[in-house]
């Protein structure tokens, strides 16, 4: 037999209209019978599933209506296509059929054209649904396969960028991924405060992460001697460190500009890399934002930036250890940080250790 003729299962708990369906229908599919309701079900269920199902109505234990109801309740058959096949011959009968999900309904005694016609058309109704089905499903596998890798490539642009910045300073090699997990749990423990659950969904959190590893791209415009002195700056080289924010930023904005259409992480890139050196009280740059008119973004940034600088090797600086961090950013709340930014950091310290450690030099 063509193993590629459909499979057509027959149910009635009458052995003898079994036997008429089946030398009805063999000669052109593949036919498999049950004579009740719970041994149709068996056979839905195996391998292979039913291409249609020809079911009578009226049987013992176990009627049509309940067996097309489990057919349709369970995921590997509710697309099977019904006819109900019965004596019955009332309106409403019909009507019940049809509004539980039989796709057509054949009076007894059955008349074979209208049989095969009838059945012809479901499978040929059916093929159509499947070939949609699987170009359907072809379809979003192949969009979720491109964005993947659309994501892929914009993970790797965004870090190739961020190391340039990186390149010109050699002692913060893992620094990006460190203030991307600190970020993350920030954002993740204040995604439900009154304060920041309309700004911190998912999308921006991805967003966030993404872009964090931009906040300090603005140093590729400050010279080595600055960059990289190993002592304190005197004021007017510190006026230049401090443009690597508007550096940034501006840097950013050209990129934004130049897309087609809005990107959600460099319009967040560009808020840190422009404000995560502002002060909840005022006294940071470049803008010496106040309170809540600095972006939430930023306000994560900061904290995240500052602890990673404390607790690893600068060039002007040595490590300390995680608690004087610990104490800094706790006695910088409400004047360097926003005290819930700070609530949240103390809340989970022991994350920020883990990650800190995790990802050490």
């Amino acid at each position: 037999m063509d193993a590629r003729q459909p499979t057509i299962l027959i149910v009635d708990d009458t052995p003898e209209n079994l036997s008429v369906l089946g030398e009805l229908l063999q000669p052109s599919f593949r036919v498999r019978a049950a004579n009740s309701g719970r041994r149709a079900l068996q056979i839905a269920m195996a391998d292979p599933t039913p291409d249609i199902i020809l079911l009578d109505v009226m049987m013992p234990d176990m009627d049509g209506y309940a067996v097309l109801a489990e057919l349709k309740a369970t995921e590997a058959t509710r697309r099977i296509p019904v006819i109900f096949v019965t004596a019955m011959d009332g309106t409403a009968d019909e009507e019940r059929g049809l509004e539980l999900g039989a796709v057509d309904y054949i009076t007894k005694p059955i008349r074979p054209t209208i049989v095969l016609a009838r059945v012809r058309t479901q499978l040929e109704l059916k093929a159509a649904r499947d070939l949609l089905s699987d170009q359907n499903a072809f379809l979003e596998s192949e969009v979720t396969r491109r964005m993947h890798e659309n994501q892929v490539i914009q993970e790797v642009s965004i870090h190739a960028l961020a190391r340039l910045a990186e390149t010109r300073d050699p002692e913060t090699g893992k620094h990006l991924r460190r203030t991307q997990e600190y970020m993350l749990t920030l954002a993740n423990r204040l995604r439900q405060h009154p304060r920041f659950a309309d700004y911190l969904d998912q999308r921006t959190i991805n967003a966030l992460v993404q872009s964090a590893p931009l906040h300090d791209i603005g140093k590729v415009g400050i010279p080595d001697n600055i960059l990289l002195k190993p002592g304190k700056l005197t004021p007017d080289e510190w006026e230049i460190m401090k443009t690597h924010a508007e550096l940034g930023s501006n840097a950013i904005a050209l990129a934004e500009a130049d897309a087609e259409t809005p990107v959600d992480f460099l319009a967040v890139a560009k808020l840190i890399a422009r404000s995560h050196h502002e002060k909840w009280d005022g006294s940071g740059y470049p803008d010496a934002l106040v309170g809540d008119a600095i972006p939430i973004a930023a306000r994560l940034m900061a904290l995240a930036d500052v602890f990673d600088a404390l607790t690893c090797k600068r060039v002007y600086k040595p490590a300390f250890s995680f608690d004087d961090a610990y104490r800094i950013i706790v006695e910088g709340s409400g004047a360097h940080f926003d005290p819930d930014v700070v609530a949240a950091f103390v809340a989970d310290y022991d994350k920020f250790i883990a990650i800190a450690q995790a990802y050490a030099e």
